[in-house]
């Protein structure tokens, strides 16, 4: 049967460049293979030299430090060394992008932290004793559809796991189909002969998704703003303590950042950077474009809401969500300027402020809370909303058991139903044959549904409607570190 979208077709007064096609086979996809190595990532160790050497970066370099007003770098006041020279390192995983069809590989190795002025290895902090410290390093396999990785050179520690690799026609050694197991030995996995995504994958419906993952990153954006500075093992003085070395309250290595070069344009000229043309995906519905027009939970509440301290009735300037957690303090609606325009976006979010407020009881946040198995936070709520003293701790506890289920439940959501179908339009060109529809430009979208908004990039993009979802597809420039000779 002939397909019925062959491709992303170029609408009517639209810039968009239609994505390379690529042909599809009933091979074992890229995307299986991931899978299958998450799966089993236990019982396999990468050759870091090699994947190294094979490796074009897909985005700027970082180095540790930040520059001053005068472009000069200030490097932190310690640094991380490596605590063996192991030329193996075992994969943490892999973690799809949800907007590109882009796949990063995520390892460790073990460090140490150094006071390089002083010498000396810092082994204590905040009367924790660091044994397990670990510096994260991430590589893109995939980068807008295409193989940036064309293999991986691997040891396997179990031969259950070899045979299923060589079952699948990915595993090789010395160029030729792996044969025999030998734990000694190193294979390569081939990336880049195999399909992105499944011949036979199912998009289904993804009505209602929308609405479903915008209500839970709303609420989980409240329950982040809670916590931000908050850690239900540690102490804030101890928390200080971690911050001036560099460690994050779950005790990961956090230096300052910085790109590599000093002005953007210079490294452009002289070739150490290049820009590339990037492919976005996202979902939306008929009234909000997609998740990147919702507020942050502390913008949201400046925007529409007042805080006042109970005891003193005094206005609170700029609140945060935090504040409620050490002060006694009342919510209400802000008077809203005339000149505020009031859109889609304000009235989802809030019937979810509300709800969590205590200001309107319309069953928004116990739904949301009982779907993803959080009802502690729910009784805790409905105990604030009535008066009654809710401890600190217990408040903080149940905010971030919460917020972790949100953020569990959205990522299965992703997994599921939205990254399938990001890779497979990302990769191909396509719309999947399930999903029957015409593209059409930013201003014929817009003028079918007025409450949509459009950025810069959005306004050059392809749109199409699947049921109740927009489906957006548009380019944006982005900037890579241009790898150099040794």
């Amino acid at each position: 049967m002939a397909r019925k979208n062959s491709q992303l077709a170029q609408p009517e007064s639209s810039t968009y460049t239609s994505l390379n096609i690529v042909k599809l086979n009933d091979k074992f996809s890229l995307l299986e293979l991931v899978k299958l190595l998450s799966e089993n990532s236990g019982n396999i160790i990468i050759n870091l030299k090699h994947l190294q050497e094979d490796y074009q970066r897909k985005g700027l370099k970082r180095i540790n430090g930040y520059r001053d007003e005068k472009g000069n770098l200030i490097e932190p006041l310690l640094k991380s060394n490596f605590l063996n020279g192991s030329e193996y390192v075992r994969i943490v995983s892999f973690k799809l992008n949800r907007n590109t069809a882009t796949i990063n590989l995520l390892i460790n190795r073990p460090i140490k932290l150094v006071n390089f002025e002083q010498q000396t290895s810092i082994d204590e902090v905040a009367g924790l004793l660091f044994t397990n410290l670990e510096s994260f390093n991430s590589f893109t396999i995939v980068s807008d559809g295409e193989v940036n990785v064309k293999s991986l050179p691997v040891k396997i520690s179990s031969k259950k796991v070899f045979d299923l690799l060589k079952s699948k026609a990915v595993l090789e050694k010395d160029g030729k189909p792996a044969e025999n197991y030998d734990f000694r030995d190193e294979y390569t996995i081939r990336l880049d002969n195999l399909p992105i995504v499944p011949l036979t994958e199912n998009y289904g419906s993804i009505d209602g998704v929308f609405e479903e993952l915008a209500e839970i990153k709303i609420l989980s954006s409240i329950l982040s703003a809670h916590l931000k500075k908050e850690s239900d093992i540690y102490t804030q003085e101890q928390l200080e303590e971690l911050k001036k070395h560099y460690l994050s309250k779950s005790l990961y290595i956090n230096f300052p950042t910085t790109t590599d070069y000093s002005d953007l344009q210079s490294a452009l000229a002289n070739g150490t950077v290049d820009s590339r043309v990037s492919y976005k995906v996202d979902i939306g519905s008929k009234d909000i474009l997609n998740f990147g027009k919702l507020y942050s939970a502390n913008k949201f509440l400046n925007r529409m809401y007042e805080v006042y301290n109970k005891d003193t009735g005094e206005k609170l300037e700029k609140p945060t969500f935090d504040i409620s957690l050490d002060e006694d303090v009342v919510f209400g609606h802000k008077t809203v300027s005339s000149r505020t325009k009031i859109t889609k976006v304000d009235d989802l979010m809030k019937r979810i402020f509300d709800n969590f407020l205590g200001i309107e009881d319309n069953g928004t946040i116990a739904a949301i809370l009982s779907k993803v198995g959080a009802d502690s936070l729910m009784r805790l709520l409905q105990g604030k909303w009535k008066g009654e003293n809710v401890s600190r701790e217990d408040f903080v506890a149940a905010l971030k058991a919460a917020n972790e289920k949100l953020e569990d439940y959205a990522e299965k959501v992703y997994r599921q139903k939205i990254s399938p179908l990001v890779f497979y339009i990302g990769s191909t060109g396509q719309l999947p044959d399930e999903m029957d529809s015409v593209a059409q430009t930013a201003d014929a979208i817009a003028a079918k549904y007025g409450d949509l908004q459009f950025s810069k990039d959005e306004q050059a993009g392809v749109f199409f409607e699947v049921g109740d979802t927009i489906i957006s597809v548009y380019a944006k420039n982005e900037y890579y570190t241009v790898k150099t000779s040794a």
